[in-house]
């Protein structure tokens, strides 16, 4: 397993990554949540990640049981939660980022997930109810109080990551340090482009998720659309309508013609492609059984077989690389 910097900080983690979106508490039963944790574990990987939305905090309870089973050292891994949109209160004192529930939602997931502090913690959305100085001094009272390490958000525009970074500065505060965005073959816009100036100005680090988009890039919907999979699911019907275009399914087959012809399997690819993005910290793997994430974990031994020939064909058959900022 390789590691690499989360940003500007020191904090070394593993290019893979292990989440429990959809599947703990949810799709699988908790004996393949542990299998799937020591696979994970024993290849290397050092951060899993959750939040407090995933089946309601449940996801978050199945995780915490497994670490305290296992009982690895804990300064061999890191885990994460996300607060904003609760963990099922609908009350708007039970969701947001304004300090109540930051703190409450802090609070809630260290019990969860049985552990003394939280190695990352994001900001979920963003909050329009809430100032984004109140937002900030939260986080970083949080990391004073020892509760937490290191502060970021997921799904943020540029624009809202810089005005956390101009609060932080103004007050000397303790900024953000990373952003967990969707990035894959057909999602590429925010880690390529608009995020393009921040890797330089403020060193974002990116835990980027669904490098598969939610199961599409694996191929097993060319033709079809299976209801027993993860992009079926009813929490997901947003992400399968933009997902499943016609334009998709035709880059859908490209690809895998192109991963026949380089032997190696369209889930590898997918993820391998991901890694290629040296501004990409960690691509976070998700799974529902031990075979799947056993294949994607081979991913970054793929890297290098992704030339500059291999990725200019790969650019023929996507057709949608944004267009840079011109500046």
């Amino acid at each position: 397993m390789n590691y690499r910097r989360l940003g500007k900080s020191g904090l070394q983690v593993s290019e893979l990554s292990f989440g429990s979106w959809i599947t703990f508490a949810n799709q699988i039963e908790n004996g393949i949540s542990e299998r799937l944790m020591d696979i994970a574990y024993d290849a290397g990987i050092n951060f899993f990640d959750n939040a407090e939305v995933y089946a309601a905090g449940k996801s978050e309870e199945v995780m915490g049981d497994i670490l305290a089973k296992k009982n690895w050292a804990r300064d061999t891994y890191i885990v994460s939660s996300k607060a904003f949109f609760g963990a099922g209160g609908k009350l708007p004192t039970q969701r947001g980022l304004h300090r109540k529930h930051l703190v409450e939602a802090c609070e809630a997931a260290l019990k969860r997930l049985r552990v003394d502090y939280l190695d990352l913690f994001f900001c979920h959305r963003p909050d329009k109810n809430t100032p984004i100085e109140e937002t900030v001094w939260t986080m970083h009272q949080l990391i004073m109080q020892g509760k937490i390490l290191y502060w970021g958000m997921s799904e943020w525009s540029a624009q809202e990551i810089m005005a956390a970074h101009m609060v932080a500065e103004k007050y000397h505060l303790i900024g953000p340090t990373m952003e967990q965005p969707q990035y894959n073959m057909l999602c590429r816009e925010k880690v390529e482009a608009e995020y393009a100036q921040i890797y330089k100005t403020v060193g974002l680090g990116t835990t980027i998720w669904s490098p598969l988009a939610s199961g599409y890039l694996t191929g097993k919907y060319i033709g079809q659309k299976p209801t027993d999979t993860r992009l079926m699911r009813d929490e997901l019907n947003w992400l399968a309508d933009r997902t499943f275009t016609q334009e998709n399914e035709e880059r859908v087959v490209g690809l895998k013609k192109l991963s026949e012809e380089l032997n190696i399997s369209l889930p590898q690819l997918g993820v391998a492609w991901c890694l290629k993005n040296q501004n990409v910290s960690t691509v976070i793997l998700g799974a529902s059984k031990p075979e799947q994430l056993t294949e994607t974990l081979q991913s970054a031994d793929k890297v290098a077989m992704l030339t500059d020939e291999v990725m200019a064909k790969i650019e023929v058959i996507l057709n949608n690389k944004p267009v840079l900022p011109p500046y």
